[in-house]
């Protein structure tokens, strides 16, 4: 790892580390405005925020990990502990919400007893506004920084200051309406947009987890590969690609000049994918498989002098994402 990773790395787990500090104080406050109020809706809202404390104490041991180098039991890495560290805070995100919802039901069934609303609706907006500058930090970093976990992090964050927000507007109508039973129909609504976020966190890492392919990261590399493209790489196919983390792993088949001598189309091919993850800003390796052109891409090639070419260029020979991630040609 160069020392510009190990910068990376190191503020990563800052990062993580704000996070569960920054959490904890969100928690105190939101549990103080329920104690205020009497509000089941404000408890739900507290019961989501001891969540996400234990799911970014799970994140900062992902991005430790995640940070270690390949070895010979990982030679990939141990990148993908961050899209299981996903996986589980969309799972912890799901039970909070069951929590909820039974929190709510018993309140729809027995009543609730309001006390005082008002401080408690300012203290926890105090709360929310906090956990909408965290949610928003912790989702720019993890972009930044191709962290999984913190991006989840800082997703799960932010729909619990939208969260907030509306069930600010929900008791503001029972303060002005004195309709206690809304109270708890806002807390059934606060579980069940929790339970859709939860289901979206475990589908999105779990797809991840088994290696699907991600249509962003595909076009993002596709889009390095023609920009840094030397005319002498005449075509891709076979193009497959995978995040591991912060790292993505791309398989690709060059087809080059028959003529070239296996050492020239070797280099080429390999200073062809390291510039690629350059110019894209990837941080990751290319895996490439050196195919002859056989003359099947005459049409396409601009290789000139060339001897053995059977028909003049006509075509554009820009990589087309249906090509590149096409079988070759038997």
């Amino acid at each position: 790892m160069t020392s510009a990773e190990h910068a990376e790395q190191r503020f990563r787990i800052r990062v993580a580390t704000l996070s569960i500090v920054a959490g904890a104080v969100v928690l105190g406050l939101k549990f103080w405005s329920y104690l205020l109020s009497g509000s089941v809706a404000l408890k739900s809202d507290a019961i989501e925020s001891i969540v996400n404390i234990v799911a970014a104490l799970f994140a900062l041991g992902a991005v430790i990990f995640a940070g270690q180098p390949a070895d010979k039991e990982h030679p990939y890495g141990h990148g993908k502990i961050e899209h299981f560290s996903a996986a589980f805070e969309g799972g912890l995100i799901s039970l909070a919400a069951v929590f909820i919802l039974i929190e709510a039901s018993k309140g729809l069934l027995y009543g609730v007893e309001l006390k005082d609303l008002g401080r408690g609706l300012i203290v926890n907006l105090i709360a929310g506004g906090l956990n909408g500058l965290l949610g928003w930090f912790l989702l720019t970093q993890g972009r930044k920084t191709r962290s999984r976990a913190l991006e989840a992090d800082g997703h799960h964050i932010l729909s619990d200051f939208w969260t907030t927000v509306g069930i600010a507007t929900g008791l503001l109508a029972v303060k002005l309406t004195g309709i206690t039973w809304l109270d708890p129909v806002m807390a059934m609504i606060v579980g069940l947009l929790l339970a859709r976020t939860g289901f979206r966190l475990v589908k999105e890492s779990s797809q991840a987890l088994l290696d699907m392919e991600d249509p962003d990261t595909l076009g993002k590399v596709l889009t390095a590969m023609n920009d840094s493209r030397p005319e002498d790489i005449i075509a891709l196919h076979e193009l497959r690609t995978f995040r591991s983390g912060r790292y993505t792993h791309v398989d690709v088949h060059m087809v080059v000049p028959e003529f070239y001598p296996v050492r020239q189309a070797h280099d080429l091919c390999e200073e062809f994918g390291r510039k690629s993850l350059l110019a894209g800003g990837i941080e990751g390796e290319v895996h490439t498989h050196v195919d002859p052109c056989a003359r099947l891409y005459c049409d396409r090639c601009p290789v000139e002098p060339c001897a053995i070419r059977r028909v003049n260029k006509t075509a554009d020979g820009t990589f087309t994402l249906e090509d590149a991630t096409a079988m070759g040609p038997t």
